[in-house]
């Protein structure tokens, strides 16, 4: 079993590696074609730090690992809303107005009830079904790019300034098509492999404590495919720009859902757990309530409320490694 710990801390390091340097290539690449700095965050930069959730559910399904799959997506959505917006508010109060997230939110409710359809199909979120929420992703991304079209010129300078503080870009220096290619090329095949490492290593742990491949999902592949966003939001609330995290955060759970779930099943059709469907999912849309419940009393999301969001991570950790 230590070859198989080893192999889950070598497998995170090169899932955030290859993540990085694919988000890195991705935001090169369009800025050279032109294209607006919303858009980018809003597509690439979202989609890129979701990446080793995408790369690591692919890769549960095709070997057979649905319960991986599943779990790595539901976790991953309760990761970001408890664990990691929690330890942002606690490092530092996050201000942000709910008007301006307003439709992010929305849209993340909505899509947090997309696993209860599965009910109908005999808990089977089936390849059509996959494939609708592909193609609602993609609406969703395209109302972002006309919207990014909109904005006023001191938004999107404003805009560029995030960007470059989130990738480490320089907006101002130009690119070279080579090395962003080469960034695209290295960070896909690290995170391939940083998949196939996961849930390898991640299996053998579950059977070496007897604890179900869906609670190793949900919990210690979870928290590693969100390394990405764990640590953006920390760097970030360190760095007093806190309110980037929540507008990252939403964006995630929105791919997650509608991207890697939906291509997930598009691949091979994904059947639910029934505790997914008792617990994990429910928690899920009701952590997305308390949030907008949070931001809507002040603005803010506060210390002593981070804390109640980590508490509640915690507590729900502890109950699935309890009844494992």
């Amino acid at each position: 079993m230590l070859t198989d710990i080893l192999l889950l801390a070598l497998s995170l390091l090169v899932l955030t590696g290859g993540a990085e340097l694919l988000v890195r290539g991705a935001v090169a690449i369009a800025k050279r074609l032109g294209v607006s700095a919303f858009f980018i965050g809003l597509t690439i930069v979202g989609f890129g730090t979701s990446t080793p959730e995408l790369s690591t559910s692919l890769m549960a399904a095709l070997k057979g690992s649905g319960d991986i799959a599943v779990g790595n997506v539901v976790g991953s959505n309760i990761c970001n809303l408890l664990l990691i917006l929690g330890a942002t508010a606690l490092i530092r109060p996050i201000a942000i107005e709910l008007r301006l997230v307003r439709y992010e939110l929305l849209f993340v409710l909505l899509v947090s009830l997309l696993p209860f359809v599965a009910l109908a199909t005999d808990h089977t979120v089936t390849r059509w079904q996959g494939l609708a929420m592909v193609a609602l992703l993609i609406v969703y991304l395209w109302r972002g790019y006309l919207t990014g079209r909109r904005e006023e010129s001191l938004r999107q300078a404003e805009l560029e300034a995030e960007l470059e503080r989130e990738v480490g870009l320089d907006p101002a220096k130009p690119v070279n098509p080579v090395i962003a290619a080469q960034s695209i090329a290295a960070g896909l095949a690290l995170l391939i492999a940083g998949s196939w490492l996961l849930v390898r290593s991640a299996s053998g742990i579950a059977r070496s404590f007897g604890v179900s491949e869906l609670v190793i999902g949900l919990t210690v592949v979870a928290l590693g495919t969100s390394a990405p966003e764990l640590f953006t939001s920390v760097v970030a609330a360190v760095r007093k720009q806190s309110d980037i995290a929540v507008g990252n955060i939403l964006g995630s759970n929105i791919f997650n859902l509608l991207g890697i779930l939906g291509i997930t099943a598009a691949v091979r059709p994904q059947t639910i757990d029934r505790q997914v469907f008792r617990l994990d999912a429910p928690l899920m849309l009701a952590t997305t309530i308390l949030l907008a419940f949070f931001m809507r009393s002040g603005s803010r999301l506060s210390q002593p409320e981070g804390a109640c969001m980590l508490l509640c991570y915690a507590a729900y950790t502890a109950y699935l490694l309890l009844h494992a």
